[in-house]
C-alpha cells in the first residue's frame, strides 16, 4: 500500500551541499587586487572599496543581479493611445543597480575637479567589484565614464552636459538634460554594413540654419537605448564627424531617435541593447567636421579599457564561485579543495585571475598618471589577452561544480554567456590586434613604452627572459598573419612582469613556470607542474 499524504520519505534531505555564497569579503580574498590599488597610488579608497564589497557580497544585491537578468527589459514603442514614445520598461532591480554604482561614482568620478589621488584606479577597483555581481548595468556605467573626455573637446557641450554626467544622482526617465540631477550617455556607431568598419557608416548629417544639424540614418546595435544622450557618427559635407544627440529636446519635445528593436544577445541580458533610427534628429557637432574618428576615439579607448576590467571581474567572478564549492563539496570521503587534481585546476584559475587582475589595475594607474604612450600599446594588448581568457576560465570554473554549474540556479551559465561579450564589444580580436600592429608600426614610442616595464623584471627567470628576447622577435616581423600572437606575447609579458616584481614568489614562480614554456602557454587548466604550490594558491583566493 502506498503512503499517504504528508508522510517523510526522507528524499529532501539535503546534504554535501556548500552553503549559498553571500556575505563574505570580496577584497579579503583578493588580495592581488588589493596589493595593485595600493602600488597603483589608490591606497586610501579601500576603506570605501571595502564597504561597496559589502554591498555586492550581500544577499540582497546578489538577488538583485539574478532578477535583473531573469527580467529582461521591454520595448514600448508606442503608448495605449497610439503615440510614438519609444521607451524601454526595466525591472526594478535594474535600476537598483544603477543606482549603486552611479551612487559610488562609477559612472565618472574621475572627471570631478579634484577627483583625489589614484581616482582613476579607485574607479576601476569598484567598477571590477560590481562586474562581479552583475554585468549588464556595467554598459550604460562605462560608456558614461567614456563620454566626458570627448565632450570636452567642445566648450559648450561639456558645460550643458557633464556636470549632470559627473553627479552622483541615479535619475532615470525621460526629461529635458538641464531639468535632470544626474545623466547618463552612450554611444551609437555600429551601422549593419560596417561593423568595425565605421567609415563605411551612411548615417547622413545636413547642416541646419540654427547650428544644429539633422541626422537620418539606421544604426546597428546601440546599448542602454534610455541615456540621455549619444555621442554617435555621421556624415556630414566634410566627411564622418562626431555629434552629440539627446534624447529630449532643449524644448522638451522628444528627439527623432525611434527604437525598431531589442537584440536578443546571447549575454548581457540586463541590458537593452537596440537598433535604432535616425529620422531627421536633431544633433550638435562635438568636434571638426571630417574628424570624427578622433574625436571620439578617447572615448573608445576609455571603453576598451572597461572590457579589460570586465573581462578580469568576470574571471574573478568565476574563480570565486568555483573556489567556494570546492571548499564545501565532498567527494569519495574527501573535500574536493583537497583532492590534489582539483586543487591544481582551481589553482590555475586563481593564477589566471591573478595576472589579469594586476594588468587590470596597471593599464588603470597609467590613465591617472597620463602615460599615453603606454596606454597606446598596451591597452589593446591587454584587451586582446584577458578578454580571450574570460570565456575559457568561465568554462573551467563552470565544470568545477559538475551538473551543478550547468543549472541556471547557480549563476554559472549567466556568467558563461556573459564571458565572450568584452572580447566582441569595442573590436573583436582581429580588430584589436591589428591596433596592436598599428601601434608597433607607427607610434615606436608605444612600444618603447612597455618594453620599459616588461624589462623591469629581466633578469628574474629563465624562461620569462627567453619570453622577452622572443617578443623581440615578433616585434620586428610586424605580419598581418602572426598578429594575434603578438598581442598575446605582449600581454603575457607584462603579466609575467607584474607578477615576478609585485607578486609572491608561488605565484610568480607558477604562473611563469606554466605561461613561458618554450612550446608555448597553456594547455588546458590543471596542468601546472608539480613545484606548484597548488594549496597555497588555492588558499590566497578562497573566500572562507
Amino acid at each position: 500500500m502506498p503512503p499517504g499524504p504528508g508522510v517523510d520519505l526522507g528524499t529532501h534531505e539535503v546534504t554535501n551541499q556548500p552553503p549559498p555564497l553571500s556575505g563574505y569579503d570580496p577584497l579579503a580574498c583578493d588580495p592581488a587586487l588589493v596589493d595593485a590599488v595600493e602600488r597603483e597610488g589608490a591606497g586610501g579608497a579601500l576603506p570605501t572599496m571595502r564597504q561597496l564589497g559589502e554591498r555586492i557580497a550581500s544577499p540582497e544585491y546578489r538577488e538583485h543581479a539574478r532578477l535583473a537578468n531573469e527580467n529582461h527589459p521591454i520595448l514600448r514603442t508606442h503608448d495605449r493611445y497610439g503615440h510614438r514614445v519609444d521607451e524601454v520598461e526595466f525591472h526594478p532591480s535594474w535600476h537598483a543597480l544603477m543606482d549603486l554604482s552611479v551612487g559610488w561614482g562609477l559612472h565618472a568620478a574621475p572627471w570631478l575637479a579634484d577627483p583625489g589621488t589614484g581616482a582613476h584606479v579607485a574607479r576601476a577597483a569598484g567598477f571590477y567589484l560590481v562586474g562581479q555581481l552583475e554585468q549588464g548595468h556595467c554598459c550604460p556605467i562605462s560608456m558614461t565614464y567614456a563620454s566626458v573626455p570627448a565632450l570636452r573637446h567642445d566648450d559648450e557641450l561639456a558645460a550643458a552636459y557633464v556636470p549632470g554626467l559627473t553627479a552622483r544622482e541615479y535619475q532615470p526617465g525621460l526629461a529635458r538634460p538641464d531639468s535632470k540631477t544626474g545623466l547618463l550617455a552612450g554611444m551609437s556607431m555600429t551601422e549593419k554594413q560596417g561593423g568595425s568598419d565605421v567609415r563605411a557608416g551612411t548615417t547622413v548629417a545636413t547642416p541646419s540654419s540654427d547650428g544644429t544639424y539633422r541626422l537620418t540614418g539606421h544604426k546597428w546595435f546601440t546599448s542602454a537605448p534610455m541615456n540621455d544622450l549619444f555621442l554617435t557618427l555621421a556624415q556630414a559635407p566634410a566627411g564622418l564627424t562626431c555629434f552629440v544627440l539627446p534624447r529630449v529636446l532643449p524644448d522638451g519635445t522628444r528627439n527623432a531617435i525611434r527604437l525598431q528593436r531589442l537584440k536578443d544577445k546571447l549575454g548581457n541580458r540586463s541590458n537593452a541593447s537596440a537598433e535604432l533610427e535616425y529620422d531627421d534628429a536633431v544633433g550638435w557637432r562635438l568636434g571638426e567636421e571630417g574628424r570624427g574618428v578622433v574625436t571620439i576615439i578617447e572615448m573608445v579607448s576609455m571603453t576598451r579599457l572597461d572590457c579589460v576590467i570586465g573581462s578580469a571581474s568576470v574571471i574573478r567572478a568565476a574563480l570565486t564561485e568555483a573556489v567556494h564549492h570546492v571548499t564545501h563539496r565532498r567527494a569519495f570521503g574527501e573535500r574536493l579543495v583537497d583532492q590534489p587534481l582539483m586543487q591544481a585546476v582551481v589553482a590555475d584559475l586563481a593564477l589566471e585571475s591573478e595576472a589579469a587582475t594586476a594588468l587590470t589595475m596597471r593599464l588603470a594607474g597609467a590613465v591617472d598618471r597620463g602615460e599615453t604612450d603606454f596606454l597606446r600599446l598596451a591597452l589593446p594588448a591587454s584587451k586582446y589577452l584577458v578578454c580571450k581568457r574570460a570565456p575559457a576560465v568561465v568554462a573551467e570554473a563552470l565544470e568545477c561544480l559538475g551538473g551543478n554549474g550547468y543549472v541556471e540556479e547557480s549563476g554559472m551559465p549567466r556568467l558563461y554567456r556573459e564571458a565572450p561579450l568584452n572580447s566582441v564589444w569595442e573590436g573583436s580580436g582581429n580588430v584589436t590586434a591589428l591596433d596592436v600592429l598599428r601601434a608597433v608600426t607607427r607610434e615606436p614610442d608605444s612600444q618603447e613604452a612597455v618594453l620599459r616595464e616588461i624589462d623591469a623584471a629581466a633578469g628574474a627567470d629563465s624562461w620569462f627572459d627567453r619570453a622577452r628576447t622572443e617578443l623581440r622577435t615578433e616585434l620586428r616581423s610586424r605580419e598581418q598573419r602572426t598578429a594575434r600572437r603578438l598581442a598575446e606575447l605582449l600581454a603575457l609579458c607584462m603579466q609575467g612582469s607584474l607578477l615576478l616584481r609585485f607578486a609572491p614568489e608561488e605565484v610568480a614562480s607558477a604562473f611563469v613556470s606554466s605561461r613561458f614554456l618554450p612550446d608555448g602557454p597553456w594547455r588546458t587548466a590543471g596542468t601546472l607542474p608539480a613545484a606548484a604550490h597548488s594549496e597555497a594558491l588555492v588558499e590566497r583566493v578562497s573566500p572562507g
